[in-house]
């Protein structure tokens, strides 16, 4: 309990009944509260709750770590209007590309999950250097490339992730040494797939690259010695094939236009910019909103956002 070592059991408690219903569960909360909040003597949380879990403890299968796994990455996407669906961006690309340079079946599993969860991390940054247009002082730029580690120390709590958090710690490595956290020569395929999916999306201190010089930049990186070239050309590849995915019927029963407003209110605009976007009027988009919501069964934007990263609807 973060807010139990920071300010004390009292307040803790009122964080959690404040919080109840928004942020917590609130069966969870009512059974914080009614076995009491344990004292902040030292020990671990973590071990606490895994005792506490009643037998049989209840194991997941592959496809389900799978699902689990890309409910945290989309869950780690909410932190910036900038980043939504961009782990299960990357997570496909680097399985794509894996197939691509012939990289053995367990190796994409491990690929792929590493993928879904290597920003996790970024959680741990304070949400305004994400949205900070920079340049980066000093300080933000040292929270920004302490979140690999942050990624990897939080995954290796799980001893069967250990192998996924070994690879996700080093998505932002290079190799010539010049990458985070370590300095390490890093995940190459898991890199480029990170560096290729970066560029295609827009910044607060940048547009989206268009395709062309996406690749332009990303073959830039090889001849300056940072990705790997076998790496850089299979993720080329797979970009193609991983670009041309479109779900259809829309889930939900969305209609394209709705799914285009969804997409835009998933990026943080608001509606009076959705209309200006779609050039249609405030009142129609006014009315889009509602029949997403209604269609979808959320009340929420950060609850329609993962539905449209769950679903994969962020790609034009």
């Amino acid at each position: 309990m973060l807010w139990q070592r920071l300010a004390g059991t009292e307040a803790a408690l009122e964080v959690l009944s404040r919080r109840r219903g928004r942020a917590y569960d609130p069966a969870v909360v009512d059974a914080v509260r009614s076995v009491g909040v344990p004292a902040a003597d030292g020990r671990s949380l973590w071990e606490d709750v895994l005792a506490a879990e009643p037998p049989p403890i209840r194991r997941v299968g592959q496809s389900a770590m799978d699902r689990a796994l890309a409910a945290v990455g989309d869950f780690a996407d909410l932190r910036s209007t900038w980043t939504r669906g961009r782990s299960s961006r990357v997570a496909e690309l680097a399985r794509a590309a894996g197939r691509a340079a012939a990289v053995p079946e367990s190796d994409l599993t491990l690929l792929y999950r590493a993928g879904l969860v290597a920003d996790i991390g970024a959680v741990g940054v304070p949400s305004g250097v994400w949205e900070d247009p920079g340049p980066l002082g000093v300080e933000a730029t040292e929270q920004v490339r302490l979140h690999p580690y942050l990624s990897e120390r939080v995954l290796s709590r799980c001893t069967g992730l250990r192998p996924v958090s070994a690879l996700a710690g080093g998505h932002h490595e290079r190799l010539d040494g010049s990458g985070y956290h370590r300095g390490s020569t890093g995940a190459r395929l898991l890199a480029a797939a990170d560096v290729w999916t970066s560029l295609g999306d827009n910044r607060p201190h940048r547009r989206a690259h268009r395709p062309g010089e996406a690749r332009d930049a990303l073959w830039g990186e090889v001849t300056a010695g940072r990705l790997d070239g076998t790496a850089v050309e299979a993720v080329l590849a797979a970009a193609g094939e991983v670009g041309e995915r479109r779900p259809l019927p829309h889930p939900g029963g969305l209609s394209d236009r709705e799914v285009e407003v969804l997409r835009l209110i998933t990026r943080g605009l608001r509606n009076r910019e959705v209309t200006a976007r779609l050039f249609i009027s405030p009142k129609n988009v006014g009315h889009h909103v509602e029949h997403i919501y209604a269609k979808i069964g959320v009340t929420t934007r950060p609850a329609a956002a993962l539905f449209a990263m769950e679903h994969d609807l962020l790609s034009e």
